[in-house]
């Protein structure tokens, strides 16, 4: 099983993968992997610069946020051809950059299908050290990638496994990661809320309460009637006594 020992240690340390794959049978694949494991992903189109450039991605990706903003707010008193015109814009760069703008920064490791149509986007990772994982045809040259793996980039089926597997490996880092920094995964599971134990412990009291207490309270009701008829039969006597 394809399980690249890379990409979980990246993701163990904290690090940021970047699934990269613009073909048609590609985007979708890419973006539910990267989703899944919570990474970033870029599916439309390389924009030339993204890492070389990132201070202007950057901005780019702030002008998207505005636009969001502003969108979600209703326009602030702008007219309707002034918001059609801000939502064309605002769907044009969530097109290709909504994978990234929760990146931050540059990613420290590249996941990369078919390294003919990502040309672009490995040479920036290359000039900026950035290793780089590809899955490689029988066309594509192995040049500059830092972990080939020989494989099918065009069967949609191939390319689905191959993003499953680099999620799957992410998502093993961040529990090995997790782990490591004493986190405790199974403490989170069936939670008691203070509040609940709180409201619990009287429950908890009366169930532990011990098995003759029903018997003690039996027993003082009938000292209660024994009293009660006592008084009865002083009064019987006392009335014989006067008369």
């Amino acid at each position: 099983m394809l399980r690249p020992v890379a990409v979980r240690d990246v993701a163990a340390k904290g690090g940021r993968v970047l699934f990269v794959g613009t073909k048609r049978q590609a985007a979708d694949p890419v973006a539910e992997a990267a989703k899944r494991c919570a990474q970033y992903y870029m599916n439309n189109r390389w924009l030339g610069g993204t890492l070389t450039n990132w201070r202007t991605v950057s901005n780019s990706i702030a002008r998207l946020r505005e636009l969001e903003q502003i969108v979600e707010t209703g326009g602030e008193g702008r007219n309707k051809k002034e918001l059609l015109t801000l939502q064309r814009e605002k769907d044009k760069l969530e097109l290709s950059l909504g994978g990234i703008k929760d990146m931050g920064s540059i990613p420290d490791i590249m996941f990369v299908i078919d390294t003919n149509k990502e040309a672009i986007a490995i040479q920036e990772a290359r000039k900026l050290n950035i290793p780089v994982i590809a899955i490689l045809d029988t066309n594509c040259n192995p040049d500059g990638i830092t972990y080939p793996i020989p494989g099918n980039d065009d069967a949609a089926r191939a390319i689905q496994t191959y993003c499953d597997l680099i999620a799957d490996a992410v998502l093993d880092g961040l529990a090995a990661g997790a782990s490591a920094s004493g986190v405790d995964l199974g403490a989170s599971e069936a939670p008691v809320e203070p509040m609940l134990r709180e409201a619990s412990a009287p429950a908890a009291e009366a169930e532990a309460a011990p098995a003759g207490a029903e018997g003690a309270a039996e027993e003082l009701l009938a000292s209660d009637d024994a009293s009660a008829n006592t008084e009865a039969l002083d009064a019987v006597e006392t009335e014989k006594a006067t008369g």
